[in-house]
């Protein structure tokens, strides 16, 4: 399934730990694994989340080799909202979902099927 077909659920905390929880809690209300995403503002923060949730990472570092252990630059912050919006959001969500990552925070998103 596309991430365009489904409908997306977003949650942002404060940090991996916080994301790690959140996870474990929409697992146990039915969500599996390829419906779990995480997004931190550096790339590789994002990988070992994703890693330590038993998620996906919405951008992965392995994606983007050349990005490795680099911050991704406010000049991306474009590419990194259009990543959010194809995740089922609206420009204003993406846009303010972000900000927040900008800030340090995690970006949990959950997508549920469409039946």
């Amino acid at each position: 399934m596309d991430a365009a077909d489904a409908k997306a659920y977003a949650k942002i905390v404060e940090n991996g730990v916080q994301a790690v929880e959140t996870i474990r809690e929409l697992r146990t209300t039915g969500y599996t694994g390829n419906q779990l995403f995480v997004l931190a503002y550096d790339l590789q923060r994002t990988d070992q989340v994703a890693k330590a949730a038993g998620a996906q990472p919405v951008i992965s570092d392995t994606d983007q080799p050349e990005m490795e252990d680099i911050q991704i630059l406010t000049s991306n912050a474009q590419e990194l909202r259009e990543q959010i919006a194809g995740m089922g959001f609206s420009e204003r969500e993406s846009a303010y979902y972000e900000e927040q990552l900008e800030l340090g925070k995690v970006l949990v998103i959950a997508l549920t099927p469409e039946f």
